[in-house]
């Protein structure tokens, strides 16, 4: 099995801090050591990562396609980066190198899109990202088994994956996510939500969010099978049961987190 680093880019687990750089992310150590030792027993494996810069644009729409996941940082910077990461596999070390090469990653007009070759059996390709963008961007980032993560971005946010988690830290603006076989993880900044509000979703999956000290909204969260853990004091009107809606400070606009099989957990930051 033979690997070529040129750059940055993981999976998308947890956020990483927004004002990282493509240098600087530890992903691409990550990534190239998890390469390195997995596979499947009767195939090889070739992994390589790609640098892109692109003009900064009003909007960015990414597409994980079939097995990819996408990261997004803001950052003060005004131009996108994006960093794609290319794994394939085949039957010889050769053919999984040739796959990759036709693997074709084209960002413009407010677009990163991976295009690739028809695989036979005991082929397959895939492209994840990590991404660097301007704060005030927004997003539409969708995957079918890849999780999302957003970090230090305040727009508007359409995220929506299949197969995956959607994690988000220090973001605000008009944010909506979607996913239906993953967690859902948030961690809230500053004193209130900043923007229209915050609506997360999911079918089968757990859900955690993280609200500072003080934080004033409208939170609303629920599950239809599963726990409910609250780590502060809250007041509700009327009886408890699998939904809450409650008003937490001076109020403000709303956050709501749901899931219909898994728990839900609230924390202070």
């Amino acid at each position: 099995m033979r690997t070529l680093a040129l750059a940055v880019l993981a999976l998308p687990i947890a956020a990483a801090a927004a004002q990282s750089s493509p240098t600087q992310s530890s992903r691409a150590r990550r990534f190239m050591d998890n390469c390195e030792r997995s596979g499947w027993r009767d195939e090889e494996r070739f992994c390589e990562t790609r640098d892109v810069e692109m003009p900064a644009s009003a909007s960015l729409r990414v597409d994980g396609r079939d097995n990819g996941g996408v990261v997004v940082h803001g950052w003060d910077k005004s131009t996108i980066q994006v960093v794609a990461m290319i794994q394939t596999n085949a039957e010889t070390e050769a053919d999984a190198s040739d796959l990759a090469k036709r693997v074709r990653i084209s960002a413009s007009n407010g677009e990163v899109r991976a295009d690739g070759p028809d695989t036979r059996r005991h082929e397959s390709w895939s492209v994840s990202y990590e991404i660097w963008v301007p704060a005030h961007t927004g997003l539409d980032l969708r995957a079918r088994n890849g999780g999302i993560a957003v970090d230090g971005v305040e727009s508007r946010m359409e995220l929506e994956t299949v197969n995956g988690g959607l994690s988000l830290s220090d973001v605000g603006g008009d944010v909506h996510g979607t996913t239906s076989n993953g967690g859902v993880s948030a961690e809230l900044s500053g004193s209130k939500w900043s923007g229209a509000g915050l609506d997360l979703e999911t079918s089968n999956g757990g859900v955690r969010l993280y609200i500072p000290d003080n934080y004033s909204a409208r939170l609303e969260t629920g599950t239809v099978n599963g726990g409910m853990n609250i780590g502060f004091p809250i007041t509700v009107q009327g009886s408890f049961g699998r939904r809450l809606s409650t008003q937490l400070g001076s109020g403000g606009p709303t956050i709501r987190v749901v899931t219909t099989n898994g728990g839900v957990t609230i924390r202070r930051r």
